[in-house]
């Protein structure tokens, strides 16, 4: 049996929003050690608030505050947290009705085990030690069997208020391709560039899919094509990428590996980043112990004619 390719993946990159004034009041005021709702034309506390009313779509701006208390309406133990959950130890995921909302917030409960815990059990907010006007700055909920908490009736007005977010949103995962990938990236490893079939409309796909994404038809034939192939079409890159050391501006372009009907992108190098052009006949630069080619420069061939990858672009 061949060996099962994997491999840890993550995805990661800011996210950056600009805060409307329900958000903004909602997330100053967790800052400031209040939460927010907004009242609906239909008299609901909606927590968190939003900005447009979910029955007639108008816009909402009443906002109100409720108290940081409230009940447990359904929960979940999470037994292994993971990286960058609200706490280290095992919790339970809740969702919870603060006194005076008609809506429950999702967040992390405190609790010694999933035997302490039952829907209705009473709660109460763990500030954060430092806040910064984010959902992290309710630390977690926490078992509460005092009375209950009256909010102050905060009008939702506050000095420097927030008006625009980062969060950073980060996807980790395992990735294992299939057959045909795998026989794609050992083919590689060879510096060879191995693509498959289609024993229906005879199209070569790299990289390969295991399936026609036209025909939709199972694909096994190997091919190996180029190593050299054209320049279908292309971009200018001029803001650095972080973890990257190539320097701006550079060009990620498509390729039509010679043989393969479906273009792949690689780097262009060895060429002035304003020479680059469609057309340009380019071949794959390898490094010493590279698993995939480092770019693609140019060959010194003449450049291929329109007509030979117009159906690629």
């Amino acid at each position: 049996m061949p060996e099962v390719l994997k491999a840890p993946l993550v995805v990661e990159f800011p996210f950056t929003r600009s805060l409307g004034p329900v958000q903004s009041a909602f997330l100053t005021g967790l800052r400031e050690r209040v939460v927010l709702g907004v009242k609906t034309t239909d008299g609901r506390t909606l927590v968190p608030p939003v900005e447009y009313d979910p029955v007639t779509a108008g816009e909402l701006r009443d906002l109100v505050e409720v108290a940081p208390t409230g009940t447990v309406t359904t929960w979940a133990w999470n037994h292994e947290p993971r990286r960058g959950q609200p706490l280290a130890a095992p919790f339970a995921w809740v969702l919870v009705r603060l006194d005076g909302a008609d809506t429950a917030l999702l967040h992390a409960l405190d609790a010694p085990g999933p035997g302490s815990l039952h829907t209705g059990m009473r709660v109460r907010i763990r500030w954060a030690a430092e806040r910064t006007g984010a959902i992290t700055d309710i630390a977690c909920f926490e078992p509460y069997d005092g009375e209950p908490e009256e909010p102050v009736g905060h009008t939702g007005e506050f000095g420097n208020p927030l008006t625009g977010i980062v969060a950073p949103a980060r996807l980790d995962y395992t990735y294992s391709p299939g057959r045909a990938q795998s026989a794609y990236i050992g083919a590689l490893s060879e510096q060879r560039t191995v693509g498959e079939r289609c024993p229906s409309c005879r199209k070569v796909y790299v990289p390969p899919r295991g399936a026609c994404p036209t025909c939709g038809v199972a694909t096994a034939e190997q091919v190996e094509v180029g190593p050299r192939g054209t320049v279908t079409t292309y971009c200018i890159v001029n803001i650095k990428a972080k973890n990257l050391d190539i320097e701006v501006p550079y060009v990620y372009a498509h390729i039509a590996l010679d043989g393969a009907d479906l273009a792949l992108h690689a780097r262009i190098g060895g060429i002035p980043y304003d020479q680059v052009r469609m057309g340009l006949r380019v071949e794959p630069v390898w490094t010493e112990g590279a698993r995939y080619p480092d770019h693609y420069r140019p060959t010194g061939e003449p450049d291929a004619d329109y007509d030979t990858y117009k159906e690629l672009l």
